[in-house]
């Protein structure tokens, strides 16, 4: 059996982990920051970072508490290293070099968003591989191709706002708060999905791509007018409901059929979706619906699993280390995405 910690400090969550063999997850500790952000209407960096430094230590010492380990129970940690803020990635970049120098243990750097296309296996020792696995959070909307947990393959991503974001920064239209996806998906319960005809951009395109801004403009447009800067009277609360649910059935449709294309394209026959976003009931019964009337097989991320967390950075982490991908201790944590050919131009819906 192989003990590795897991630590991730991406954006806004400060997260230890303990994970066995890869799914085995003994521990999993996240300590939130939506609080410090809440006011501000979204993450302040420099704030992300500084709690990041107070978190890190307690964090990851609760985390070996409660899997009852030891560092010296250890065979390696895992790192999320990018892509992310950089200032909250060198936080938990530099506890796990300090920590893998301590205590000789190999650093093992994870990618952020492929530990979350392969975090549906998290729990299971039976991998649901070859996938397409669908990353939908608050600043990544991604598709890769998942042949195994050494083989990800990304296909497509967002090439303007992610899926997630658009969620957070309707929410503030509508004067919902942060965060704003829980916050949307309630209301849209509430609303009309057909109420309005918002634009699902790329949805009949033959690329893997996604593109989120067009529907931003659209609601802002639809709740402010055209030309407006601010509302002449509020929205009334059928209207704020229709617009919530409208928008959210116009960004699942999206998601939903770039993701049931790419797997029937590719003669793929299981889908898997992980990220913040994923928690999205509007998400998951979209992707349920489309998936059965296909005959696919759609594992779900757990939802302790969706948002950021260092079980999946562990779990991956896992096999990285038996590879013998392992990072010396001049790594550099890295903020950018790999980027995909941006789609010619053509029909947009």
């Amino acid at each position: 059996m192989a003990l590795i910690l897991g630590i991730e400090t991406s954006c806004d969550e400060t997260s230890a982990a303990v994970v066995a063999d890869g799914w085995d997850v003994r521990s999993n500790v996240v300590r939130s920051q939506v609080d410090l952000h809440a006011r501000y209407g979204g993450v302040v960096p420099e704030i992300a970072a500084r709690a990041h430094i107070e978190c890190i230590e307690p964090v990851v010492s609760e985390a070996l508490r409660a899997a009852d380990v030891e560092f010296a129970d250890l065979s390696a940690i895992a790192i999320a290293d990018g892509p992310g803020l950089v200032g909250s990635l060198l936080i938990g970049m530099t506890a796990a070099k300090t920590i893998s120098l301590v205590h000789g243990l190999p650093l093992v750097p994870v990618d952020h968003i492929e530990a979350h296309a392969t975090s549906a296996a998290l729990g299971s020792a039976d991998a649901p591989w070859p996938a397409i696995a669908l990353v939908v959070s608050g600043g990544h909307t991604s598709l890769y191709a998942v042949r195994g947990f050494l083989e990800i393959e990304l296909l497509g991503q967002t090439f303007d706002d992610a899926a997630g974001e658009a969620f957070d920064k309707v929410a503030a239209l509508l004067e919902l708060g942060f965060p704003g996806g829980p916050a949307v998906d309630r209301l849209a319960r509430e609303g009309n999905p057909q109420a309005i005809d918002f634009p699902r951009t790329w949805i009949n395109e033959p690329h893997d791509n996604f593109s989120f801004s067009g529907l931003k403009t659209a609601v802002l447009y639809r709740a402010f007018g055209t030309g407006n800067k601010y509302r002449t009277a509020p929205l009334d609360e059928r209207t704020r409901a229709d617009i919530a649910a409208s928008f959210q059935a116009a960004c699942v449709d999206t998601l939903v059929a770039k993701t049931v294309r790419a797997a029937t394209e590719r003669g793929v026959s299981t889908v898997v979706v992980g990220g913040g976003v994923a928690a999205n009931a509007g998400l998951r019964a979209g992707l349920t619906e489309a998936c059965e009337a296909r005959g696919l097989a759609l594992h779900l991320t757990p939802m302790k699993y969706c948002t950021d967390n260092a079980a999946m950075i562990a779990g991956l982490g896992y096999h990285r280390w038996r590879a013998g991908q392992v990072a010396a201790l001049d790594a550099e944590p890295r903020s950018g995405l790999r980027r995909p050919a941006r789609p010619k131009k053509g029909r947009q819906a």
